[in-house]
């Protein structure tokens, strides 16, 4: 144990093994969740990023890949990488809230902008498989990480 590091025994707030308050099968909706964000990424964004115009900017392409990469963590550590299907969940909703509502109650819909929208809106199967329980009991009512 390092000098920084310090061990707290199991208390009845936390327990000693998070992941058993999830069941299996969640566990395999988020990984399946996760492999879903990997290869749908993997198909529509990798080919993009590994052969582009030299003037092409790619700063989303840039990040969407960076958000495939870590759903390989999201394959073995489900519960972990759950900050990451957050982001996902969140910035759809605002895109989809920000930019297409207006859009569509403006009647401007393009081919380009229903794609999107219907690339963002199934982003609704987020909310379904995010195991709330464990979010409340673990990034809401547990204690934050100290900060010294």
């Amino acid at each position: 144990m390092t000098e920084h590091a310090v061990a707290f025994p199991p208390s009845a707030s936390t327990p000693a093994d998070p992941a058993a308050e999830v069941s299996t099968l969640r566990l395999y909706l988020l990984r399946a969740t996760y492999g879903i964000l990997l290869v749908g990424l993997g198909i529509t964004i990798w080919p993009g990023v590994l052969h582009h115009p030299l003037s092409s900017r790619g700063v989303v392409s840039s990040l969407l890949t960076g958000v495939s990469l870590l759903a390989i963590l999201g394959l073995r550590y489900p519960l972990k990488m759950l900050p990451l299907l957050f982001f996902e969940m969140i910035w759809k909703s605002v895109w989809l809230l920000a930019f297409a509502l207006p859009l569509w109650s403006a009647n401007h819909i393009d081919a380009e902008t229903a794609e999107s929208i219907f690339a963002c809106s199934l982003g609704v199967i987020f909310p379904l498989v995010i195991p709330w329980r464990y979010v409340i009991a673990n990034y809401v009512k547990a204690p934050g990480d100290r900060w010294r």
